[in-house]
């Protein structure tokens, strides 16, 4: 079974997230796709994270709403040492669940970044990557110019990020339709990012 790994601190998932989720699922050839929750993100060490279940919980209402059993969240990071390394992550899901094939979705700026990765090397030795366009990319990727087992994505480019979703919730703005509904509910009801 082929499973597309889409990692990220969620804090809090957006449409974008989704709306990508999506498209990985469909463009990859996917059998189902994972929503990696992180604890800590190595290069984001100093970001200040919402506890780690309360990002468990809006990415599950999230994929809840989306009723597709295609599409689940995954807390494996949890459970793993700190920092979160995807290398670590990646290679205890081939151990623990030996039926999946992990496939990586990353962004066009995680991938300018991908050779500060712990073990970069290795996972591109023995993983398949997506990437998909990021707005504020430098430059778009060419096909042609990734190595093996690389391939880009054709996915919705949205402009917003959980950065500013989290200083519109501060600013008391509203954020109908950025986010899933019952995520937007969720952080009002707990009075998150206030």
């Amino acid at each position: 079974m082929t499973t597309g790994i889409f990692g990220g601190s969620f804090n809090p998932i957006h449409n974008g997230h989704i709306a990508l989720g999506k498209a990985f699922i469909e463009q990859a050839g996917l059998d189902e796709l994972w929503y990696v929750v992180s604890p800590q993100n190595p290069l984001k060490r100093n970001m200040s994270l919402l506890d780690d279940d309360l990002r468990l919980q809006m990415t599950q209402m999230a994929v809840d709403e989306l009723a597709d059993p295609r599409i689940k969240v995954s807390d494996i990071e949890f459970h793993l040492p700190k920092p979160s390394y995807m290398v670590t992550t990646l290679n205890t899901i081939v151990e623990n669940f030996p039926d999946r094939i992990p496939v990586l979705l990353i962004g066009e700026d995680n991938w300018e970044r991908f050779p500060q990765w712990y073990k970069h090397d290795e996972i591109l030795s023995k993983y398949r990557i997506c990437i998909y366009p990021r707005e504020n990319g430098n430059h778009r990727l060419v096909q042609s110019e990734l190595p093996e087992g690389c391939s880009l994505i054709e996915a919705p480019l949205f402009n917003i990020s959980s950065t500013e979703i989290r200083t519109m919730v501060a600013e008391g703005k509203s954020i109908k339709g950025l986010v899933p509904r019952s995520v937007e509910q969720f952080i009002k009801k707990k009075k998150l990012y206030l």
